[in-house]
């Protein structure tokens, strides 16, 4: 059988599968990982999130996650650089857009719920030059991808230790 090569594009789901024995290294490394014990988290964060994304979430650098994880069962150590670039500047459209309406995803995700169905069903919903707020207690990588792939602008806004303000706005429509 082929072993999973850890890079930081594995999604921490099929790097839980196949190598079981780094569900509590990936923890002791990014402790807000430890919600991946519920087994319904684990399905559906992990599936969705890549080990560059876990990074961001833990604040850690890409390439020492996943070369720890790499030593760990004997494969190679490679140098990776960071592919994610998250907005923590503020934007110009960030004061003249209040948000219409906020979530905050930290009660779903405690009762073991999945809230990127939610949030991109309201940022559908949204009119050009609108935002949206995201409550969370770490940065919402694999929230913020989708979102992106979808033409939103997003900017993160750090409150306290584990409260993290997320800004989605729907670009205004150009006229040419």
């Amino acid at each position: 059988m082929t072993q999973l090569l850890i890079t930081p594009k594995t999604k921490v789901f099929n790097l839980l599968e196949a190598y079981p024995e780094l569900e509590k290294v990936l923890i002791e490394y990014v402790p807000p990982f430890k919600k991946l014990q519920n087994p319904l988290l684990r399905k559906t964060v992990g599936k969705i999130t890549s080990l560059q994304q876990a990074a961001t979430v833990g604040g850690v650098q890409v390439d020492a996650l996943v070369n720890m994880l790499r030593e760990k069962v004997g494969q190679k150590v490679e140098i990776f650089t960071e592919t994610n670039s998250f907005n923590m500047v503020e934007p110009t459209w960030f004061s003249s857009a209040p948000p219409v309406k906020e979530l905050d995803v930290r009660p779903l995700i405690n009762a073991g719920e999945q809230p990127v169905t939610q949030v991109m069903s309201d940022l559908n919903e949204l009119a050009p030059s609108q935002t949206y707020k995201v409550i969370s207690s770490f940065i919402p990588a694999p929230l913020i991808d989708k979102a992106t792939s979808i033409g939103m602008e997003h900017f993160i806004q750090k409150n306290a230790a584990e409260e993290y303000f997320v800004f989605f706005h729907k670009k205004s429509l150009s006229i040419r």
